[in-house]
């Protein structure tokens, strides 16, 4: 019964996820893994989802171009 419950939380959450944006996304499929975990069913594989792209280290130039602000 209880791992009928977890598994059918995880179903919810991958749901829920696929209408999430990717920072919200990635955290519900963590979420929906520690659901399977304890329902005791082995991790599904990841859904076919492209990488986040890496954070800039400096804001883009087009900030800088153009008058100032004081």
């Amino acid at each position: 019964m209880e791992q009928e419950f977890y598994q059918g939380l995880a179903h919810r959450v991958r749901n829920i996820a696929e209408k999430a944006d990717p920072f919200t996304r990635r955290r519900l499929l963590d979420l929906a893994k520690r659901y399977d975990a304890k329902g005791g069913q082995t991790s599904r594989p990841a859904a076919a989802e492209r990488p986040l792209p890496t954070p800039r280290t400096t804001p883009p130039a087009s900030i800088f171009s153009g008058p100032g602000e004081a």
